[in-house]
């Protein structure tokens, strides 16, 4: 009866999971193009003692290494290439490593090799696009439209080709049927824009987490490497947002992080990079058992679990057949090229040499503090306990919303709280001075006027006030 009521349980949890954690936006002479394929502490012991607060693990900060993955991660068999995705793996390989913020790649959205033309964009070069760089690429797309248009017909009329046609028709030779693969080529045009200064800042912000991340896919059974999905999503930015909603490193919507993460009033955990790396394993062990291979997995970040499920109950396993078949009006070309942009992201990420030959600075791995409150408590009482500004504290825990910052909401039970690095060794070991200027200032008779702190003695009703324990 309980094996019964375990399954029935889990089968009304999956019907619920019916979305991935976000849906982005579809969009993002010359550097050369790259063709090629690329083979391949814990807290001080008392801690808790004198804090009314749980220590958990601190992580070293010493630099990850390029490769840094495990025997399993490192496996090719857990990330499979089919041949045919080459194309699709290098054009991301470009974009990321090899195409720079000032260049706008027009190309084909199903042949992903065939590219028409690299804008040079003119002026200063910022986030958003300049109105004469946007007239520039729309001229550019309308006159390539119109060219695809007219080759078209030429062809299907049997008509005799300029040279300019000919090149032109040359680019969809290696795609089978140069007239299959011309026919609506013209509304296949797409303008993607390089981001190699983009994905280099993502590898040097990447250098803070990649530690925190591998541990927790370690620990969750995970292959290591998916650690590297945050270059995809976010390019570990963690004020990233999409038009869909989804914010953080890992790009949670709030429906799907409500399922696997704290996400209320008070905490938003999509926005702490290590709660949300926490949340992200979740749903990547509960998508693979779903549907059983990390190509499926991976793509359901991007098209959710249920689309996913329906395109392998039509293809089955064979993810080239998904990517180049599977008619659905969600999946679109961002669900289609998301795993191949994971391998590009991992392939650099493992071997950034081979593409940023000026090198990687990686910023320092986290080494902040981290406790668990074992009772509610406000921010202003913890930065007192823990004799850290107020303003500093809020500033490392990203997770808080305006209520908490502002004291008008607790911190709830459970809640992990970032502290400066070194703030629980400074409490364990002050502790014991703290105890004995106790002892003497009772023996002397004190001054009214001089009081004896205590860690986590402080309160908002002011100094030596005791509260309520944590």
């Amino acid at each position: 009866m309980t094996y019964r009521l375990i399954c029935g349980l889990l089968v009304a949890v999956s019907v619920l999971l019916t979305a991935g954690c976000y849906k982005p936006a579809t969009t993002r002479t010359s550097y050369p193009v790259y063709h090629g394929s690329l083979h391949r502490n814990t807290a001080p012991p008392g801690a808790a003692k004198y804090a009314s607060v749980i220590p958990v693990t601190r992580f070293s900060d010493s630099a990850p290494g390029y490769a840094g993955t495990s025997s399993i991660s490192a496996s090719s068999d857990l990330f499979p290439k089919p041949g045919p995705m080459e194309t699709q793996v290098a054009f991301w390989r470009n974009v990321y490593g090899v195409w720079s913020r000032s260049q706008v790649i027009l190309h084909d959205d199903r042949f992903m090799d065939v590219i028409y033309q690299v804008i040079q964009l003119p002026g200063n070069i910022m986030e958003s696009y300049t109105p004469i760089q946007k007239e520039l690429i729309q001229e550019r797309k309308a006159y390539w439209q119109y060219r695809l248009r007219d080759l078209e017909q030429k062809v299907a009329a049997g008509a005799n080709l300029a040279p300019d046609d000919r090149r032109l028709l040359s680019k969809f030779g290696r795609n089978g049927s140069f007239r299959s693969a011309l026919q609506g080529a013209s509304g296949r045009l797409r303008a993607q824009r390089g981001l190699r200064e983009r994905f280099k800042r993502g590898l040097e912000i990447s250098g803070r987490y990649d530690r925190h991340f591998r541990a927790i896919f370690r620990e969750a059974g995970l292959p290591e490497d998916l650690a590297y999905l945050p270059h995809v999503e976010s390019s570990f930015q963690t004020q990233a947002r999409s038009s869909a909603g989804a914010v953080g490193v890992w790009q949670f919507t709030r429906a799907a992080a409500e399922r696997f993460m704290t996400v209320n009033s008070v905490i938003d955990e999509r926005l702490d990079p290590v709660a949300s790396a926490r949340g992200a394993a979740r749903y990547l062990s509960h998508a693979y058992g779903k549907l059983g291979s990390w190509p499926l997995a991976i793509t359901s970040y991007n098209h959710g679990i249920s689309g996913m499920m329906r395109a392998k109950q039509a293809f089955g396993y064979d993810f080239m057949r998904i990517v180049s078949d599977y008619d659905h009006p969600l999946f679109g070309f961002a669900s289609r090229n998301f795993y191949a942009e994971f391998l590009a992201a991992r392939e650099i990420a493992r071997q950034p040499s081979r593409f940023f030959h000026e090198g990687i600075r990686y910023e320092k791995s986290l080494d902040w503090d981290r406790v668990v409150l074992a009772e509610n408590a406000f921010v202003s009482s913890l930065a007192r306990q823990y004799d850290t500004d107020k303003s500093r504290l809020i500033s490392l825990n990203a997770a808080w919303t305006g209520p908490a910052q502002s004291d008008k909401a607790a911190l709830p039970a459970g809640t992990e709280v970032w502290l400066p690095s070194g703030t629980l060794r400074q409490i364990a070991s002050r502790a014991p001075q703290n105890r004995l200027a106790a002892q003497k200032s009772e023996s002397k008779m004190a001054s009214p006027n001089v009081k004896v702190i205590y860690p986590g003695n402080t309160a908002p009703g002011g100094p030596g006030k005791r509260p309520k324990p944590f």
